[in-house]
């Protein structure tokens, strides 16, 4: 029995290689669950930046204000000077464009994009999706923030619940053109690999993004 291109895509995501990059870039959304696994690769020297993306600000809905996703991670022993807030954005899809450009002025070329599990899927087809409208070759490498329960009820809701609505907004975003499909997602993983690994023998892909 053959497994769809979404359960394909969803494989990758959950198994990306990580390696150093430029900055982590920490996604503001589930309250403060996202920022421990953040911190985590910072201290293991995965990159000397660690970027805050989201401007919104409502607890409800879990995006907790930035400055005090800041100060948690100021907590934890993140120096000041290595955390840039981005405040501009409302929305996954002003994240993804607003970082992509913050990349572009930084002259970073990779970077390691943190969501909680649920959230992971969406954010990087609209990342890659950024990236591809900014004409910007970034290598992004998904580490979600595990280790949270699928059926505790939080405020902004159950994980598992969230999930099942993360799909149906990649399906209606798309239709928007905010996220990229998961057989260009596919491609990109491919690609990823081609550079990371460039002696294995992966059967060359078009440039799709």
């Amino acid at each position: 029995m053959s497994i769809s291109r979404r359960e394909q895509f969803m494989a990758m995501v959950d198994n990306d290689t990580i390696m150093k990059a430029d900055a982590i870039v920490l996604l503001q959304g589930d309250g403060h669950n996202r920022v421990t696994k953040t911190y985590e690769l910072w201290e293991a020297g995965y990159a000397p930046i660690v970027v805050i993306s989201g401007g919104a600000f409502n607890e409800a809905y879990g995006s907790f204000d930035c400055d005090g996703l800041r100060n948690k991670l100021m907590e934890f022993g993140v120096p000041a000077d290595r955390i840039v807030v981005e405040g501009l954005s409302e929305n996954t899809y002003e994240q993804g464009k607003q970082v992509v450009k913050l990349a572009v002025e930084s002259g970073w070329s990779t970077l390691i994009l943190v969501a909680s599990h649920y959230h992971q899927y969406r954010a990087y087809l609209t990342f890659l999706q950024a990236m591809k409208e900014g004409g910007k070759k970034l290598h992004i490498i998904n580490i979600p923030a595990r280790n949270l329960s699928w059926f505790r009820k939080e405020p902004w809701g159950q994980r598992l619940e969230l999930l099942e609505e993360e799909f149906k907004k990649i399906e209606r975003y798309g239709k928007q053109g905010h996220v990229v499909s998961f057989d260009e997602a596919i491609e990109y993983q491919k690609q990823k690999e081609l550079r990371t690994y460039p002696s294995r023998k992966i059967e060359k892909v078009k440039d799709a993004i």
